[in-house]
């Protein structure tokens, strides 16, 4: 068991730092146990205490905007300036690990070291206890060391706040724009919920996610759309399509009235290009992730479409699908928001809706 971060190389060290902006759960779990002499670069350190200050007041990570003010209070000059340029180097690779696929390992790993320097501190701490035989204090002292780091959310405390519970239990729906699928629906989908178009092959199943998207916009949500086929150009395109009700083949000859019209758009959209079968679900998330921290939190996500993303190459692809759209459905959960996407119909896919629905 290494002591020292530096034995895991700097790269881990940097990872640290990007999943502590991205990962609130994280970071609420590891801010009294990690310590900023565990890191080597004075960049790192004022990055750590930082992350952990405006986490201690404000109860989550610090964004874009909230670093770019503490970084004014570094002078230009003298010893702040070398280190305000080392840091702003060190955030190109902090915002660039946070897509990284071993971001969950970094952090189980990071959790176990801490844990251990902890462990190994109250031992050591108890020697002298032990000399006076102060054996209640050694206990407490161990005690407190192996709860280091555990998960503070114990869930639901049934008998507190049952108003609340209900309060929290209602659905606050994003509706698709069309009324007999919103009365289908019970209005609409819900944040948590995952939704799937189901339909062979050219019917336009891209087509009617980014109605959906379209619709969220105008209502003045944010909208990430992830597209796994065409290009990000492209997408935005269908989408002034859809917002102007200009044929998309005419488009380029009226951008005075797309650009027209972004004026008066309440919403937000960021369309994100993966190529087909590039990343999983992980790689969404670590992307989502991303985009919170920038200060971009959707109200609704549109990957188009869940076939496309990778699968484990292991299993069966049946297997592999069914458990890829259980991970979607998880993700719609884990960041609370409502997810749409497609799947291709077919015998394999009806049998996948039928499961999902049990």
């Amino acid at each position: 068991m290494t002591d020292k971060l530096s034995e895991y190389g700097w790269g881990f060290q940097v990872k640290v730092i990007a999943a502590m902006f991205t990962d609130r759960t994280f970071l609420q779990q590891i801010a009294d146990i990690i310590r900023p002499d565990y890191f080597e670069s004075d960049a790192n350190i004022w990055l750590l205490e930082t992350v952990l200050d405006h986490f201690q007041q404000y109860k989550t990570p610090p964004t874009k905007d909230v670093l770019k003010v503490k970084l004014t209070e570094l002078s230009d000059a003298g010893p702040d300036s070398v280190l305000k340029a080392a840091i702003l180097e060190q955030l190109k690779d902090v915002f660039r690990y946070m897509e990284s696929d071993d971001l969950t390992f970094v952090k189980d790993e990071i959790l176990n070291f801490c844990k251990n320097q902890e462990i190994k501190r109250a031992i050591m701490e108890s020697v002298n206890l032990l000399q006076r035989g102060n054996y209640d204090e050694i206990k407490s002292k161990i005690d407190t060391a192996m709860k280091a780091g555990a998960d503070t959310n114990i869930g639901l405390e049934y008998k507190v706040n049952i108003s609340a519970r209900y309060a929290e239990a209602s659905r606050h729906t994003i509706t698709t724009g069309w009324d007999v699928i919103d009365d289908l629906m019970d209005g609409g989908l819900a944040p948590g919920e995952l939704g799937v178009v189901m339909a062979p092959a050219g019917i336009g199943k891209s087509w009617m996610l980014i109605n959906i998207g379209a619709n969220a916009v105008k209502a003045g949500h944010c909208v990430i759309h992830y597209t796994l086929e065409l290009n990000e150009n492209y997408v935005g395109q269908r989408y002034d399509s859809v917002l102007t009700g200009i044929n998309a083949q005419t488009l380029k000859h009226h951008q005075d009235t797309v650009e027209e019209k972004m004026k008066s758009l309440r919403g937000d959209l960021i369309v994100k290009y993966f190529p087909t079968k590039s990343v999983g679900v992980m790689g969404l998330k670590a992307h989502l992730e991303k985009t919170i921290m920038l200060g971009n939190k959707p109200a609704l996500v549109i990957v188009d479409y869940g076939d496309l993303l990778k699968i484990n190459a292991k299993k069966d692809k049946h297997e592999a699908l069914e458990e890829l759209y259980e991970e979607l459905r998880g993700m719609a959960g884990e960041y609370d928001i409502p997810v749409w996407t497609a799947s291709q119909a077919g015998r394999s896919a009806l049998k996948l809706h039928r499961h999902m629905e049990k």
